[in-house]
């Protein structure tokens, strides 16, 4: 099958063209409403770039064919079998991917107030696409799909169920679909069956979050209503006592203020100067204070949730590393695993510094867990969505 996959941002906008399983061109535009709109195309050996401005996702939609014309990659989008979109948040309407319809579409629109930013964006490229194409199928693959099989206990807040029902406070989780894709990879590497693994995934880049995955199905993940619970991440917070947001307030901060603080400041960044950990890391080397008090807090906060879901999962079968950071940063990885030793965890360092961005294994024989490296491929994942709704 011919699958385009589309990930919208607020002002940007990923594609990959798919033909079955293999990725033959992507295409990245950035800055879309701006003047300084950026798009590249790559396919196999090439690259072609366009510095024009995108005014917005229509346009974005039109450059998208024009340079998939002009490589001769794809000379028209008709051609397709279908397109797939990450759609950020599916509330608690949608735990599998769906073919997308009017009336998906009216959900989509009426989540749009639990992700301002995405789920409009998301839903600019799906109907700029169903205008010009209304003839290809189109498949919406939410983020926060794959947790819906939490457990009450697991998604609920200890607050009034009130609010629950009225404004939909729960936990919903992200980064679904890329811990999805790694415990499938990772049972792949096991050569055992994903319904018969516990696994704790860890999605470790600019945003951060842990899975427990239990037989197979979320139980329980570290991000929330929103995706800055959780891990400390690039420039979001995480995990904090909700009595500082009041007190901050009484200080004089407005909400849009407290927002931008703890989403845009906070994280890596508000405590190591630098939300990009390969910075943080040369920093580390020469004994910086901020940025080696950064990287503790990182480390420590990721392996407190790894203790309290190896409890939750009774059994542990292996942790899986992957994004930006899981997959490249060997002295994160070597630092988590130091201390899980209470957990039988016992890993080769040589073999962990030599997994840069490539799948692999650095446990020991005599480990309990296995400890996996396994780059996401969230592309890849929503193509093989498409494949099982049209089939």
């Amino acid at each position: 099958m011919k699958i385009l996959v589309i990930n919208a941002g607020s002002s940007s906008l990923k594609c990959q063209y798919f033909i079955g399983r293999k990725n033959i061109a992507s295409i990245l535009i950035e800055r879309i409403g701006e003047k300084e709109s950026h798009a590249t195309l790559t396919y196999e050996h090439h690259t072609i770039t366009h510095e024009k401005p995108v005014k917005d996702h229509h346009e974005a939609l039109t450059l998208l064919r024009a340079l998939f014309k002009l490589s001769g990659v794809l000379k028209d989008f008709s051609y397709l079998d279908a397109i797939g979109h990450r759609v950020v948040h599916g509330g608690e309407h949608f735990s599998t991917p769906v073919r997308i319809t009017p009336d998906v579409i009216k959900t989509i629109e009426s989540l749009i107030p639990l992700a301002p930013l995405h789920n409009r964006a998301n839903l600019a490229a799906i109907q700029a696409f169903r205008r010009a194409y209304p003839n290809i199928p189109q498949v919406a693959v939410f983020d926060t799909a794959f947790h819906q099989s939490m457990p009450p206990y697991a998604y609920h807040y200890a607050i009034p169920l009130s609010l629950k029902e009225q404004y939909h406070i729960r936990r919903y989780g992200f980064h679904g679909t890329s811990h999805s894709y790694v415990a499938k990879e990772a049972a792949e590497y096991l050569s055992r069956p994903l319904e018969n693994l516990n696994l704790i995934t860890l999605h470790l880049g600019n945003g951060a979050s842990a899975c427990a995955i239990q037989n197979g199905k979320s139980i329980d993940t570290s991000m929330g209503f929103t995706p800055l619970e959780g891990l400390v991440m690039g420039t979001r917070s995480g995990d904090l006592d909700p009595a500082i947001l009041p007190y901050l307030e009484n200080q004089g901060y407005t909400t849009a203020q407290i927002n931008h603080l703890l989403n845009n400041e906070s994280g890596l960044l508000g405590i190591g100067g630098s939300n990009d950990m390969r910075e943080i890391l040369s920093r580390c080397e020469l004994s910086d204070p901020n940025a080696l008090l950064a990287l503790d807090i990182f480390v420590y906060r990721i392996q407190k949730y790894i203790g309290a879901y190896a409890i939750v999962l009774g059994a542990l079968d292996a942790i899986v590393f992957t994004g930006g950071i899981g997959e490249h940063a060997s002295p994160v990885r070597h630092k988590i695993c130091e201390g899980l030793g209470i957990l039988g965890i016992k890993y080769e360092k040589e073999r962990n510094a030599s997994l840069n961005g490539i799948s692999g294994s650095f446990h020991t024989k005599a480990s309990r867990t296995a400890l996996l490296v396994i780059p996401t491929n969230e592309e890849l994942e929503i193509a093989t969505a498409c494949k099982r709704v049209l089939a």
